[in-house]
């Protein structure tokens, strides 16, 4: 890993499309958790324009096909990452009719929710967020590690020190708080790349984690107005405070840079913001090898035993 962030001409306000610009993704397939909707629905756009054929996994296929149906080269497929028997279904129909993959983006997500139990019992945050996430990496693994080169882009969010994995409880099952959870998923998603990145690299499978941003999507659906009036986010009548906010096409730029840059070839398990790579605050190599080992204890998944 290095902390080199000279290698860009890009930054907070560049486009997707600006950093797809020149780029020819022709021949290469990319997959794209939660590419129907905000974020993930540019990601694919931009994508698409530059010649990559892009798989968008769906919990609401029929949503999707509606969102996605003025986008060229698309193929959507049923998945819910709250259910791991969707994620292995998924799995086997994408291994059975795409032998490589060159780029999963891991986009879909959920903020802030109602306390939400699914699986065995598990937080909705932890497991849609990064359990989901990390069990269709492993299960992909065989296809990712087809190309000569692949990358797998974590969407996290701002990155503050003070966030902690709850070791003694992950599940919030002694005393649940919405926003605690949340940011337990996100940090989840930073130490999955860290820890993916070493795994990976020895087979050219390189990981980042990114941060795309302040943007208004429907991430925020669980929020209600006066909340976000009450943060300053938006005004009473629903106007976003100026400056405060990326587009959704400034917000896809990171995640499409860190998935596509040339100049990131030798780079890997980094936190990337506004198409650069910056530390973030410490990201503890032991914590992300802990997370790890507990998210293959959890999903029965390790693609250091496959």
């Amino acid at each position: 890993m290095t902390s080199d962030t000279t290698h860009t001409r890009f930054g907070a306000h560049s486009t997707a499309g600006d950093v797809l610009a020149g780029i020819d993704l022709t021949g290469k397939t990319a997959l794209v958790t939660g590419g129907y909707s905000g974020l993930g629905l540019a990601t694919t756009r931009a994508l698409t324009r530059a010649g990559a054929r892009v798989v968008v996994p769906a919990r609401r296929p029929d949503a999707a096909q509606q969102a996605l149906a003025d986008v060229p080269g698309v193929e959507v497929d049923q998945l819910d990452l709250a259910d791991l028997a969707s994620v292995r279904a998924f799995a086997v129909r994408f291994l059975r009719s795409h032998p490589a993959l060159d780029v999963l983006i891991a986009s879909a997500g959920v903020m802030a929710c109602p306390e939400t139990r699914v699986g065995p019992g598990w937080e909705g945050h932890f497991a849609i967020n990064h359990l989901g996430h990390y069990a269709l990496t492993n299960l992909l693994w065989p296809a990712l590690t087809a190309p000569d080169t692949a990358r797998v882009v974590s969407v996290a969010s701002g990155r503050n020190p003070a966030w902690r994995i709850r070791w003694d409880d992950v599940q919030f099952e002694r005393g649940y708080d919405k926003w605690e959870a949340y940011t337990q998923s996100k940090l989840a998603n930073i130490l999955f790349a860290r820890h993916l990145d070493l795994l990976g690299g020895p087979q050219r499978v390189r990981a980042f984690s990114i941060n795309p941003g302040w943007i208004l999507t429907p991430l925020q659906r669980h929020l209600a107005v006066e909340e976000m009036v009450a943060a300053g986010w938006i005004d009473v009548d629903g106007t976003p405070a100026p400056g405060l906010f990326k587009t959704v096409e400034q917000g896809a730029a990171t995640q499409v840079w860190a998935a596509t840059s040339p100049h990131l070839d030798a780079n890997g398990g980094d936190y990337c913001v506004d198409c650069r790579i910056t530390d973030g605050g410490p990201t503890d190599s032991s914590e992300a090898a802990r997370l790890w080992a507990l998210s293959a204890d959890l999903t029965g998944l390790d693609l250091r035993r496959a």
